[in-house]
C-alpha cells in the first residue's frame, strides 16, 4: 500500500495515542474534572474526524457530481450537531472548559505533528 493511502489510518491511530498521552499528562494534576474534560473533548474531536472521513470517502467513491450537495449539507449537519453537543456540555453539564479545549485539540495536534514529520 502507498504511503498516502495509509495516511488516514495513521491519523486515526495517532489521534487515540495523543488522547491517551493527554489523559496521562492530566493525571498528575489530580483534577478529575480536568481529565474528564480532556476525555470528552478528545472523543468529540475524534468522532467528528471519523464522521468527516466517512463523508469524504463516500463523496470520492461516487462517480456522480450530484453528491457534492449531500456532502456540503452533511458538513453543515455535522457542524450543527457538534455545536449542540458542545453547548450542552458547557451550559448544562458544566464540563471543565480548559480540559474540553485541550481534548478538542487532539486532531489539530495530530495534523501539526504529521506536518512537522513530513517536512523534516
Amino acid at each position: 500500500m502507498d504511503q498516502i493511502e495509509q495516511l488516514p489510518a495513521q491519523l486515526a491511530r495517532r489521534n487515540w495515542i495523543i488522547l491517551a498521552l493527554l489523559l496521562l499528562g492530566s493525571l498528575p494534576f489530580g483534577n478529575f474534572t480536568l481529565s474528564l474534560g480532556i476525555l470528552t473533548g478528545g472523543l468529540i474531536a475524534i468522532g467528528g474526524f471519523i464522521w468527516m472521513r466517512r463523508s469524504l470517502d463516500r463523496l470520492l467513491s461516487q462517480a456522480t457530481g450530484g453528491s457534492r450537495f449531500s456532502y456540503i449539507s452533511g458538513c453543515f449537519i455535522r457542524l450543527a450537531v457538534l455545536a449542540v453537543i458542545l453547548a450542552i456540555l458547557i451550559a448544562i453539564v458544566e464540563i471543565h472548559v480548559i480540559g474540553l479545549v485541550i481534548g478538542l485539540s487532539v486532531v489539530i495536534i495530530n495534523l501539526f505533528w504529521m506536518t512537522v514529520q513530513r517536512t523534516l
